[in-house]
């Protein structure tokens, strides 16, 4: 049963999809909606067939105008179609009297001002329309439509010379560019040139930009003046070389050459404006300079552009990132191949400006720098201010570069500044002492046989470093090859008894030969016993038997020899060899063989 109701609630649907007899297109069905749609409600049109109807019309007009003022006072709309009214009435003077109504409300509103001055001018009130205008541009002197249509009207009127008036006006107001050509161009209707050019000169003044010196450089070319319009780009030149819109203007005076066929002043004017403008502001003008000399330039000229092209890229490597070293290091052998001085000095100062760098790269722009100023451009004074520059800019009491100071001095040198050169090395040793200012110094006081200054140069480095055990021997040899044995001797006295030394046994070896070479062979053993009192290296022990055994003849001397290899030597804690009889005192090399192998076994 249950299934039974639903098939009866629930019937299957045939569709019928056949077309249908009749077809009914929208059009129908628009037609026949506008046709039973119900005729508007519209409201009886009233005749006036007297006078008295019309004042009865007027007054109640009048009326509803008035009370919807009362309401909306601020509207002006409502005021304008009010005046409108009166004027279609034929009563002007009740519509001039709205419009004054209204100004009184609101006279900022330039279009009621406009819409007065329209209906004055419609109904050909001329001098209400023109007392209109006058009151409209002293009152909003900013509404450039203002004087556009009072300057209008004195045109339509044949007025040339009210018009140009109403301009001078307006000009004394210094409006926008468009307010100045509007004059010029009344000026050429009229073929007055020369005013128009005296009105383009204080445009310019004015509006001191591209594209008004532009215009007026056009102006000129246009009516045949090249001459003039030539000193006028010199002028614009002159004031907006450091304009941010220069690239516009060197662009238009170089066309303007190039048409006049002056082709050296085009390219005198490229190339003037690569140097002077900034290089990320020129993409367009080095295009055109690179297609410029390939039209009409020689080789030389094209490598001198292309020279331009990767002159820009540089410029605009460096600009993205100011510390890529090689950037600038590449720059600058391009401007040293290319050879213009300014332009090399130009970007070394740019580089070293930049004082973000670490100060070894830095340092290494300055060296380049003064590199160059002395063997190319071979100006002595400039490299000597470079160098002070140099040395003022790095700070010393951090760190300093010894390169620096010495390459300063041997320029003074270079140029037979002895007195220079010892400045240098003095304020060197004053402010950052390092050892190679001190050997060089010493190294240039030896070649002059300054000896009084070498031994003052020895003691301030010695006080600088007294554990510099170089400094303490070759300040004993130096007075040594001045045959001043004793003082040498003192020296090395002084050395050996410095708490601490970077390198003592050089020094002790030193002191050593000393005393041999001078044959003083008891100073030499006492020398021995005193380092073995402080070391017991095996080595020291060696040297002692062999200085006995090959520097002295003596027979009791060889003995003596023995008895230090043998039982001095043995304290040290090496084991006696047990085939020590084998050995000859005589040969004392093959012992110290035999007692290197002991020592090597042992520490294995």
């Amino acid at each position: 049963m249950a299934a039974t109701q639903v098939k009866l609630l629930h019937p299957t649907r045939v569709k019928n999809k056949t077309p249908a007899l009749i077809q009914i297109t929208a059009e129908q069905i628009l037609r026949e909606a506008r046709e039973r749609q119900e005729a508007e409600n519209r409201p009886s049109k009233q005749k006036i067939t007297d006078s008295t109807e019309l004042a009865d019309y007027r007054l109640r007009k009048r009326k509803e105008f008035e009370d919807l003022i009362r309401r909306v006072r601020g509207n002006i709309s409502v005021w304008i179609k009010y005046a409108q009214w009166e004027v279609s009435q034929q009563d002007f003077n009740r519509a001039r009297s709205v419009w004054e109504r209204a100004l009184e409300v609101d006279c900022r509103i330039h279009t009621l001002w406009l819409k007065y001055a329209e209906v004055e001018m419609k109904n050909k009130f001329i001098s209400h329309a023109r007392n209109v205008w006058d009151r409209a541009v002293t009152l909003l002197p900013r509404v450039d439509q203002l004087w556009y249509k009072y300057i209008h009207m004195e045109e339509m009127l044949s007025n040339v010379a009210g018009a140009r008036q109403i301009f001078e006006r307006w000009m004394n107001w210094l409006p926008d560019q468009q307010g100045w050509l509007s004059y010029i161009k009344f000026e050429l209707r009229y073929d007055e040139v020369d005013r128009a050019r005296q009105i383009f000169e204080r445009f310019v003044q004015c509006h001191p930009k591209v594209s008004a010196w532009i215009r007026y450089a056009k102006f000129e070319r246009k009516n045949g003046q090249i001459g003039r319009s030539r000193n006028v780009y010199e002028r614009a030149v002159e004031k907006l070389v450091d304009d941010e819109e220069a690239e516009r203007l060197f662009i238009a005076f170089a066309e303007f050459e190039e048409r006049c066929k002056e082709i050296e002043r085009a390219r005198c004017i490229y190339k003037f404006a690569l140097d002077h403008i900034l290089k990320g502001r020129a993409e367009d003008l080095y295009l055109l300079f690179v297609a410029f000399e390939k039209q009409y330039g020689d080789r030389e000229g094209i490598e001198d552009a292309i020279v331009g092209k990767r002159r820009f890229q540089y410029e605009d490597e460096v600009r993205k990132n100011p510390l890529n070293y090689d950037t600038w290091f590449d720059y600058i052998k391009l401007e040293e191949s290319v050879g213009n001085k300014d332009r090399i000095r130009e970007v070394y100062e740019r580089a070293i400006a930049n004082r973000f760098y670490l100060f070894f790269f830095f340092s290494n722009f300055r060296i380049n720098y003064v590199i160059y100023e002395e063997l190319d451009a071979e100006d002595m004074e400039r490299t000597r201010n470079v160098y002070q520059e140099c040395l003022k800019i790095i700070p010393h009491k951090k760190f300093s570069f010894a390169k620096t100071w010495l390459l300063a001095a041997e320029f003074e040198m270079r140029q037979l500044n002895l007195i220079g050169a010892r400045q240098v090395l003095g304020n060197a040793i004053g402010k950052a002492p390092k050892d190679k200012i001190f050997k060089k110094y010493i190294e240039i006081e030896l070649q002059l046989c300054n000896f009084d200054r070498c031994r003052k140069l020895y003691e301030k480095y010695l006080e600088w470093s007294p554990e510099n055990c170089y400094a303490w021997s070759k300040y004993a040899e130096l007075e040594r090859s001045l045959a001043e044995t004793d003082r040498a001797r003192s020296i090395f006295e002084l050395a050996i008894a410095q708490p601490t030394l970077d390198m003592p046994e050089l020094l002790w070896k030193a002191y050593i030969e000393f005393e041999k070479s001078e044959g003083e062979y008891e100073r030499t053993r006492v020398l021995y016993e005193r380092l073995l009192d402080r070391t017991k290296d095996l080595k020291v022990w060696i040297s002692h038997a062999k200085f006995q055994a090959f520097y002295t003849k003596i027979p009791k001397e060889l003995k003596r020899s023995r008895q230090i290899v043998s039982d001095d030597g043995l304290e040290t804690g090496y084991e006696k060899p047990h085939d020590y009889h084998l050995f000859p005192e005589e040969n004392l090399k093959i012992m110290e063989s035999a007692y290197r192998w002991k020592k090597q076994k042992i520490c294995s």
